[in-house]
């Protein structure tokens, strides 16, 4: 038994084509954005990442960092 393997993007556009076959163009968009989401609440994440931090702290890390890829 063989198989072939469907690259995703031919998979993409044969999903969106069956969509839109059954859905309006605007349904079909609000499907999309709602699958395509990210999860997780962003602003908490943010708080903790960035914890204490200012941007002179921020700025000075990203130099810091810059200046160690660098050598």
């Amino acid at each position: 038994m063989t198989t072939t393997i469907v690259p995703n993007r031919a998979v993409f556009e044969e999903a969106n084509s069956v969509l839109l076959e059954h859905l309006s163009p605007s349904k079909v968009a609000r499907f999309w954005a709602e699958v395509s989401a990210g999860s997780g609440d962003y602003v908490a994440l943010k708080r903790k990442l960035f914890a204490g931090e200012t941007v002179d702290s921020l700025v000075e890390a990203v130099r810091d960092f810059e200046n160690e890829s660098a050598a």
